[in-house]
């Protein structure tokens, strides 16, 4: 009696709704022998988001070792075969960054030399993206780390929320740059009861783009945090200013240049109605919180009744659980595009929203040389 050929499938259990229009319906049969996904990480912990993207592809992670060796040195050790097949190699970073970006340099070398076809970086949230511009005698850091991806094997690269959108233009191959804003927006409207109630905040002019388009979609109101908390010692000989200026400048004769007048930031201020609002904060990263706090104690002297604060990258450095957890602000809400366990036990306000569904999808589409237009409806270039 002929043997019968069962195929490969494995029921994945959904850990959120998607947003609509988005399901995990969508079959991502990933058994199949064309692309294998891998963890860079060395960390136990950053190997969260990788488990579910494989879990939602139906997939396993492929094998591989990387570890530290006892001088600080980083190994990696891919045990099985990738010649010929697309690889994705999943790397969230955690607090330790530069290890971090070793660790994906060198396995992306590593599956370049086993012959894999494409290496494909899936990279949430892209370390050094606020060194993005030049500043003075600096470099442009994230301008070398997209060179550096490039030599080292990788031919394409997922990432989500960039910190500028012009960083795209640093890579000599493509990138998608996802957004997490519909997982926002949903969180928004179905964990936020009386959300119409509600005003979004842009802490600084810098952020009002972001935050009008999360007005626009909601159909809220739009309020601006201008200017700085006014510091006696604010005009203090602390090293800003440094070298000191020279006062006998060498000036070339007849040669007269207008003067530019310094700039001076007026007392915070804000911009709109908040009072007897809900206040919710939009931004693209939570590192060093002061800021957020700053923000959220003139919120809640302008009258607004509770404080949300929203990003896609919580980085939570240094303080900021205990910081949050002191301050006026009732819900820190970011996704798990950096692992932040650790800080969520330490503040019970900090909630996790999960982005994987939208990675195993865009994984699914480069794979099978799907369009990704599916993934970018009604983005627009200010979103």
């Amino acid at each position: 009696m002929p043997r019968k050929l069962l195929l490969p499938y494995k029921s994945v259990s959904s850990h959120f709704r998607a947003p609509r229009g988005l399901h995990d319906s969508v079959a991502m049969n990933a058994a199949r022998s064309g692309y294998r996904v891998f963890s860079a990480n060395s960390t136990a912990a950053c190997t969260e988001l990788a488990k579910r993207i494989t879990e939602r592809l139906g997939a396993e992670l492929g094998k591989s070792v990387v570890y530290q060796e006892s001088n600080g040195e980083t190994r990696v050790v891919i045990e099985e075969s990738v010649r010929g097949q697309d690889i994705f190699i999943i790397q969230t970073i955690p607090r330790d960054v530069n290890t971090a970006v070793m660790e994906l340099l060198i396995m992306a070398y590593a599956l370049k030399t086993s012959c894999a076809r494409n290496i494909i970086g899936v990279i949430p949230y892209f370390p050094y993206s606020k060194q993005s511009k030049m500043r003075k005698r600096g470099s442009i850091v994230c301008k070398l780390l997209a060179s550096m991806l490039a030599k080292a094997g990788l031919t394409h690269i997922i990432t989500m929320d960039l910190h500028q959108k012009e960083i795209q233009g640093f890579f000599s191959f493509p990138v998608d740059n996802l957004r997490a804003s519909p997982f926002l927006l949903q969180y928004i409207q179905e964990e936020i009861p009386d959300y119409r109630n509600a005003i979004i905040v842009a802490k600084s002019p810098d952020a009002a783009k972001r935050a009008q388009s999360y007005a626009e979609r909601l159909r809220l109101g739009l309020a601006v945090i201008h200017g700085e908390a006014q510091c006696p010692e604010q005009d203090m000989d602390d090293g800003r200013h440094s070298p000191p200026m020279v006062k006998n400048a060498t000036v070339h004769p007849g040669l007269e240049l207008p003067l530019m007048m310094a700039k001076e930031k007026p007392p915070i201020t804000v911009v709109g109605d908040v009072g007897g609002r809900i206040a919710i904060i939009v931004d693209d990263i939570i590192d060093d919180v002061e800021s957020f706090v700053a923000a959220a104690e003139i919120l809640k002297e302008r009258g607004a009744y509770k404080i949300f604060v929203m990003a896609t990258h919580g980085l939570l450095s240094a303080d900021a659980p205990r910081l949050i957890e002191e301050s006026p602000i009732d819900e820190v809400v970011v996704t798990n595009t950096v692992p932040h366990e650790v800080q969520k036990l330490q503040c019970p306000k900090i909630k996790t929203v999960d982005i994987s569904l939208i990675l195993s999808e865009a994984i699914r589409r480069i794979h099978n040389g799907e369009s990704m237009a599916y993934l970018f409806r009604n983005i627009t270039v200010d979103d």
